[in-house]
């Protein structure tokens, strides 16, 4: 701890879920941030992006049965392990959900592990658990959601934030800012969200035709995907960047085209274009990329809408399979035209450059 935090309230963000929706809650954290030292409680798949946010100090990981899916069960043991490692004291916990999720079992959580003051959103009655139970907002950006719940817990953004998305990159902006490229990024968690893979592979032929660089993303478990996807037109990077490396990469591009999924929030928080190819199994309101320049792709009256599927619910998949990849061609096209095109004419990094 440095002089300049030293006697600062210890705060703690807690968002069990996945990097999507830790990304999404960055703005609310840095207001914490900026009234004490910020720790994070975060699930397995959310826990690197929190390592990303400007204003977090240290990262605990939690898997929470009563959120995460294919859940554990729930034991004495798994409680005792993570109550015993929030036992240094917090003065105050925020804890962030989406709006199905019930803050009311963490809460408890929390004050086994002695913390003195729980904010949450609440609907039901949470007699002792919370001191600020926040009526939850309807539909708005979950950026905003996040940081209107921050703000009833009493710490609001410094006048200079302007309450977007960011990440801490590893190189500095301006050496970031020479290539050009663009990145697709094929995968996603939920199977109701995915794009046809002979769809993306032929999305990147047509981009590569149309005179862009197309670099391929995805998890070590998506290796055999993006092979696919790249060909022999794109550069594939599958499994080949951790998510601090894919942030840079993103800060380079042009724009990400890419489904509903974790790397649309991380260009956002890199302030790329996102072409966004977006099932409206989640509302759009509330998911899209926020505070970027973004194209919308797919039908979002479509029969799947709200049902939050994660295997596509209606025969054909109507809301993204009537999605072309000149669709996004154009898209891509028309949205970098309105954002002033690319940055540089200089070539993008190679794969040893990217994984180094």
């Amino acid at each position: 701890m440095d002089d300049s935090t030293r006697g600062a309230p210890r705060l703690l963000a807690v968002r069990l879920d996945s990097a999507g929706d830790v990304l999404v809650c960055g703005p609310a954290i840095r207001a914490m941030a900026a009234a004490g030292e910020v720790d994070v409680l975060a699930g397995p798949a959310g826990a690197d992006a929190a390592r990303l946010l400007p204003g977090v100090r240290e990262v605990h990981v939690w898997t929470c049965p009563w959120i995460v899916a294919d859940a554990p069960s729930t034991d004495a043991a798994s409680i005792d392990a993570v109550v015993a490692s929030l036992s240094a004291g917090y003065d105050h916990a925020v804890v962030f959900t989406s709006f199905h999720q019930s803050a009311l079992p963490t809460a408890l959580v929390l004050r086994l592990a002695g913390v003195d003051r729980v904010t949450a959103y609440s609907e039901d009655y949470p007699g002792s658990l919370l001191d600020d139970r926040v009526a939850p907002l309807g539909d708005v950006p979950e950026a905003e959601r996040a940081l209107h719940l921050a703000a009833r817990a009493g710490f609001a953004l410094p006048a200079d934030d302007d309450g977007r998305l960011r990440v801490r990159l590893g190189r500095p902006p301006q050496a970031l800012d020479r290539s050009r490229f663009v990145v697709v990024h094929p995968g996603t968690s939920a199977p109701a969200r995915a794009w046809d893979p002979d769809r993306w592979r032929t999305c990147v032929q047509a981009l590569t035709a149309a005179g862009r660089r197309v670099l391929v993303s995805g998890s070590p478990s998506e290796r055999d995907l993006t092979a696919y996807v790249a060909g022999d037109d794109g550069v594939d990077l599958g499994g080949r960047t951790t998510l601090a490396e894919l942030a840079e990469l993103l800060s380079r591009a042009d724009a990400l085209v890419v489904a509903n999924t974790g790397p649309a929030h991380l260009a956002a928080a890199t302030g790329t274009p996102v072409v966004s190819l977006f099932a409206p199994t989640v509302p759009l309101r509330r998911w899209a990329p926020y505070g970027v320049p973004l194209a919308v792709l797919g039908d979002q009256h479509a029969p799947c809408r709200g049902t939050r599927a994660v295997q596509c619910p209606v025969p054909g998949h109507p809301c993204l399979g009537s999605v072309t990849p000149d669709d996004v061609v154009e898209a891509l096209e028309d949205l970098l035209r309105e954002t002033s095109g690319s940055r540089s004419t200089n070539p993008p990094p190679t794969k040893d450059e990217v994984t180094a």
